[in-house]
């Protein structure tokens, strides 16, 4: 399964959550990687996701970013 990435670090809510929700759109399905750098955009983009129905499959924190891993198949 090809990987989308959003690199939307250094951005402020709400603009995280759209960039995803226009990549989630563009997909239909598949797997996209996201990161972010607060805890706010991360519980964003999770819940807008997740109405979509995309699944969260990994969160991974690093430095004060996290690396989210959206399926949908």
């Amino acid at each position: 399964m090809e990987k989308e990435t959003v690199d939307a670090r250094g951005l402020s809510c709400p603009q995280p959550v759209l960039m995803v929700m226009d990549k989630m759109r563009s997909l239909g399905k598949g797997k996209i990687e996201v990161m972010v750098d607060t805890d706010t955009a991360k519980e964003n983009i999770v819940r807008a996701a997740e109405s979509q129905g995309w699944q969260v499959k990994e969160i991974i924190s690093e430095d004060m970013e996290y690396r989210l891993t959206l399926i949908k198949e």
